[in-house]
Parts: C-alpha cells; structure tokens; sequence
C-alpha cells in the first residue's frame, strides 16, 4: 500500500505567493526562464535555474549554479519571503485552467515505496538529467521539484478533499499571467491528517508517476547519498485520482522527408493507412487516427486493422507511428537522441506544427490523439515503458509554493 507523509513545507508568505510561484524548472530553457524573471528577484526560477542569477556564458551544470541556487534560497528566507511551517500538514492544490479544474494532495511519498515499484514508472530516465537535480538537491538541500503521481480514485479520500476545501480557507489563491488559477490549502487538523494517511496506507495499492520521472529517480539516488537525513527518504509529490486528470496530445514535427518525395511517401503510407485530405487542421478524435500536415495540406491518417498489435505498448498509437511511419519510412530509429525529430506539447495547438512546416524549419508534421490515463496505467502495471514523449499534462503545478527540506 502507498506510504505517504506530511511535511513541514517551506512556503512563501500569502502575499508573496503569486511573485514566487515559478513554472518548472524543465520546461524553461535559461534564456527563457531569464526572461520571465526578469524584474521579479522573488521568483523562484532564481532557485530552480539559478544560472539566470550567473554570467549567461556559465556552464549550466557547474557547481557555481547550484551554490547560487542555495544562495538564492537563503536570501529568500533571510527576507521571510520563504517561512517553514511549524507542524507537519497535508496540503491541497487545485488548478483550474479554461474553466476546468482538477485537485490533488501533496505530500510526501517513501523512496521505498519507489524502490519496491509501489510507486510506478512507465518512462526511462537519461543518466545527464538525473545527475543535474541530484547536484541541485544535494547542494540546497531542498527539494523543489513536484512528482506529478496519479491513482486510481477512492470515494473516500475524493470526500475527505472537498469536505476540507468547501470548510476551510485557502493558504494561497492567485491568478498567473498565464490564466491559469492555483489555489492551495494547508490541512493541519492532526485527525484529519492521520485519516489521510490511513487511506492511502489502507486503500490506495499504489501510484503512479504522471510526470516527473527524472524528479523522482533523483530523489532516490539523493536519499542513499544523504543517508543522514530521514526527511530524504521521503520525496515532494502531488497525487491527483484518475477521474481529476486530462491528458493532452504530444505531437510530432520532422525536418526532412528522409530521401521521398511528398507524392511518394503518401503512396507508401496507404498500404498502411487509409488517408483522406482535409480541408482544415486534423485534430484526432479516436484512437489509431493521426493528422499529419505536409506541403500546406493536412490529412487524415486512420491506421489499418491488422497493422497494430493488441498489447499494452503495441495497441499505443506513438507505437504505431514509430513503427509505420518513423522506422519503416522516415528513418529514425530512436526518438530520444535522433535531432531530425521534434515533440510539440498539445498546449500549443496545432497552429504551432502550422508555423514550424511552413517556415521550413521542418518539413511535416504529425497530430495525435492523447494517450488514456488507464492505458499509462495498464502499461506501467504490465512492467513496461512508454516510448518517449507519449503523454503531455496540463495545467503544470507550479515551483516554489511547497518545497520539503531534505
């Protein structure tokens, strides 16, 4: 059963909460996250991705940048921007985007939890991306990046929630610049925190790891690292139940057509799929149907019966396309390291692989229709992984509002 925690959070002040709250670190590059801090010495990019606070020209994964992110961090809390609660509390966190919200707990989980598969993955982790928050983590001692987990709904814990949301006022309530609402309260009741953590132990079997994988596999090699610090063999998670969740389409943009002509490469992919022209942008609407956009045109691409297997991972449309439309035409064998593919997240429309075709920075691009959270849970119950880029979630929980000092 899931073993989660309270914590004592390290959390701005109300009123400081809307300055400090950052994007994650991971979907900033530094010139952007310099750009978005700009003027705003509060925000917590100055922690996540202190190198804005550096010489542009530093390595980003120097030491430097890590001893200016616990600079940073002390000055927050020298300032009292940045306090730490006095009792261990549960937290809820809802984020309402385009009038739809969605509410999970945050907490922390047990490393052993993530060590025995209790908490489960369905991606693999790259050694370079670890390395960079295991340095992070290690120098503040804090962990500032949320794992984003999901569970299979319990009708009493769904209850518990919004017994305690619709009671009680919120620690913080604020509007970002990108629309999107993020309203946090504190549950310091000791029996409705012991009630929580009952239910999970009693009723939830297990988790699984939405986004965050990297976040979480350094959590992990951190807690063998800090083996004096109990606090680090628990990790910062939000846990939303399955019925809260949306996830949105990843689509893909490639730069060449590896060798074919347009005409040619449309003949091959009708032994495939049946294809039908569109006059507007294709935007799936069922399983096994793709939109791709070439040459100015859009089309409709429905993969064939018999073209697909029936497995956890072979039933998957990204499997489908990598192994009809990628591996046997396009020539890109691994989507991780080959630089002729991109992912754009569905967040930007389809009016981005628009803008990115006919620029000619690429030269066709591919939409699909958004992976299931019970297919992200039968493969990761089945033992195996996604291939990489499948799911896309929005609204991103925000940096620096809960952090757990490790």
């Amino acid at each position: 059963m899931a073993h989660i925690q309270p914590f004592k959070a390290l959390r701005p002040t109300p009123s400081h909460a809307a300055q400090v709250a950052s994007r994650p670190y991971d979907v900033l590059n530094s010139e952007e996250a310099r750009e978005e801090a700009k003027g705003n010495p509060l925000s917590f990019l100055q922690v996540t991705k202190s190198e804005i606070s550096l010489d542009p020209a530093i390595d980003i994964h120097s030491q430097a940048v890590y001893d200016k992110a616990l600079e940073n961090l002390n000055r927050l809390r020298q300032e009292g921007v940045l306090v730490q609660e006095e009792t261990a509390c549960y937290y809820i966190y809802t984020l309402v985007m385009n009038g739809r919200s969605q509410t999970g707990l945050v907490c922390v989980s047990a490393v052993d939890d993530y060590e025995n598969d209790l908490i489960k993955k369905h991606e693999f982790t790259r050694p370079e991306k670890e390395k960079d928050r295991i340095d992070h983590m290690r120098t503040i001692r804090a962990q500032t990046g949320n794992v984003f987990l999901a569970y299979r709904d319990v009708d009493t814990m769904n209850q518990c929630i919004e017994n305690w949301r619709s009671t009680h006022s919120p620690l913080f309530d604020f509007t970002a610049h990108d629309g999107i609402q993020h309203t946090i309260w504190c549950v310091n009741d000791p029996d409705t925190v012991q009630q929580i953590t009952s239910l999970f132990a009693t009723q939830v079997p297990c988790t699984y790891i939405a986004d965050g994988h990297h976040r979480a596999a350094s959590a992990a090699k951190v807690a063998t690292a800090l083996a004096d610090s109990k606090e680090g063999r628990f990790f910062l998670t939000t846990i939303f139940p399955a019925s809260q969740l949306a996830i949105l389409d990843y689509n893909r943009v490639i730069k060449d057509l590896n060798g074919h002509e347009a005409g040619a490469l449309l003949s091959l992919l009708e032994k495939d799929f049946t294809i039908i022209p569109s006059a507007v942008a294709v935007r799936p609407t069922q399983l096994h149907v793709f939109g791709m956009y070439l040459e100015g045109k859009w089309y409709q691409l429905a993969a064939k019966p018999g073209t697909y297997g029936t497995d956890p991972i072979g039933v998957l449309d990204v499997t489908i396309f990598t192994k009809l439309i990628l591996e046997k035409h396009l020539g890109i064998e691994d989507q991780r390291t080959d630089k002729r593919i991109d992912f754009v997240g569905g967040i930007r429309g389809l009016g981005e692989l628009e803008k990115r075709v006919n620029s000619g920075e690429m030269k066709i691009a591919f939409s699909f229709y958004p992976v299931s959270i019970e297919q992200l849970f039968a493969i990761a119950d089945s033992g195996n992984v996604m291939p990489p880029k499948s799911t896309w979630f929005e609204p991103k929980l925000r940096d620096g509002l809960l952090t757990h000092l490790i």
